[in-house]
């Protein structure tokens, strides 16, 4: 039987590289996704070769770029700095300004007039201007935890969006190697049918097949145009042929608790403890509003002919403590940072294991290779003989055809599993907490 010499070629390098190391194991994965993206291409209409070629990196670009979290961090920096630059200032509040008029006109009309105009300028408490700066410099961090965090969310929901498209793509390469090989068969058949080698039972048989091929190609490319649209309403644009990916980046398997510490996630919640810690100093110091110091100059006569008299008035306005209700805004502050604390003892926790786990995929998904590529050897090699018995009436069609479907599942395992230690490889690198490259 005939095959494609490039798929040959593939095959055989696949079957060397799967025993080889983890780095290699990954090359080989990207070899079949291009592969893939070769054979897909030129069946797949003309929506598919319009698209643009877009990597893993620039998908996750693309998604990111319409995030509401992105799109809002400029703003969210900008209030960072106008409350980093508030805390610097002089005062808490602005100064104030204060103006009365004081008159008899509209009783005995005696001609008494008062005139006052003042300021007003609150005073920080003690203590209070320092931790308002540092609570200001804690929200600043936040922010760009925060949005660090977001990205790496969006890039797990673009990774495992990326590898479903990748396993579409091997779906449907391998449904349609499988339905051209047994187009092949059944046109042999067809011929020695009409010889009268063969029976017209096994002309319906060798079709039969055809048609069950057919189908499969139908329902493989029906999973690629999901997995598609999946990733363009992540990215706004479905890719097309694409370069290489995160996953030819191994991780280092020795990654340090240092590391997990600078994690995106665990980031986000230090920051956001240390803001909700600099929220209870700060709260601790604002047991009482602002004080005000006033100075105003009045100007007033008693009555009509009365030569005007000038003041000044210089003084200090000294709220009471809040009592209760600073109690409960000290109160919902430490519980919100105990709660945050507990958040980030059980995210240490977890990402520790997900770290752990996703490293003895990647060590299970590369055993797995080097059996399932042993497995296509064996099948290609098994579909040889039989194919070359079967020419010489020495093997019936049901025989034919069964060890054909084998060798095609063993083609279909075999790709697909190297596609799984690529996929691996690269929720590795997301439970590390690094981005796609």
């Amino acid at each position: 039987m005939r095959y494609r010499t490039r798929t040959k070629v593939w095959l055989l390098r696949a079957s060397v590289a799967g025993a080889a190391t983890l780095c290699g194991a990954a090359v080989a994965a990207q070899t079949a996704a291009d592969a893939a993206n070769a054979a897909v291409a030129p069946a797949a209409g003309s929506t598919e070769a319009a698209a643009s070629p877009l990597n893993l990196r620039q998908v996750f670009d693309a998604a990111w770029s319409r995030q509401p979290e992105a799109l809002a961090l400029q703003a969210r920096r900008d209030a960072a700095r106008a409350q980093q630059s508030a805390a610097k200032a002089w005062t808490p509040q602005p100064a104030a300004l204060e103006v009365s008029n004081r008159t008899d006109r509209l009783g005995n009309n005696q001609g008494a007039r008062e005139v006052e105009v003042g300021i007003a300028v609150p005073l920080w408490l003690p203590g209070e201007r320092g931790r308002s700066a540092a609570m200001a410099d804690a929200e600043g961090a936040a922010i760009e935890s925060r949005a660090n965090a977001a990205q790496l969310r969006v890039a797990a929901a673009v990774r495992d969006a990326w590898w479903q498209w990748q396993r579409a793509r091997i779906e449907l390469v391998t449904a349609r190697e499988q339905l051209a090989s047994t187009r092949l068969i059944a046109a042999d058949v067809a011929r020695r049918a009409k010889a009268g080698d063969l029976a017209r039972a096994d002309q319906h048989q060798a079709d039969g097949a055809v048609a069950g091929g057919e189908a499969a190609v139908a329902q493989a490319e029906a999973g690629l145009a999901l997995a598609r649209q999946h990733l363009r309403a992540l990215a706004g644009a479905a890719p097309a042929l694409s370069g290489a990916d995160d996953s030819l980046a191994e991780p280092d398997p020795g990654a340090s608790a240092t590391e997990i510490e600078a994690h995106a996630a665990l980031q986000e919640l230090k920051d956001r403890a240390a803001v909700a810690q600099r929220s209870v100093e700060l709260i601790a110091t604002q047991s009482r509003a602002n004080p005000e110091l006033m100075l105003a100059t009045t100007r007033d006569r008693g009555a009509r002919g009365e030569a005007s008299q000038q003041t000044i008035t210089l003084g200090i306005r000294i709220p009471f403590g809040a009592g209760p209700r600073s109690d409960a805004r000290s109160a919902n502050a430490r519980a919100e940072a105990m709660e945050i604390q507990a958040q980030l003892a059980l995210e240490r926790e977890r990402l520790t294991a997900e770290r752990e786990a996703a490293r003895m995929r990647v060590e299970a998904s590369r055993t797995q290779l080097v059996a399932v590529e042993r497995r296509a050897q064996l099948a290609r090699e098994s579909r040889g003989f039989f194919d070359k018995s079967f020419r010489l009436g020495e093997t019936d069609l049901p025989t034919r055809l069964r060890i054909e479907a084998e060798a095609a599942e063993a083609e279909r395992q075999a790709a697909r599993t190297r596609i799984e230690l690529a996929a691996a490889i690269s929720a590795w690198r997301q439970a590390l907490g690094l981005l796609p490259q």
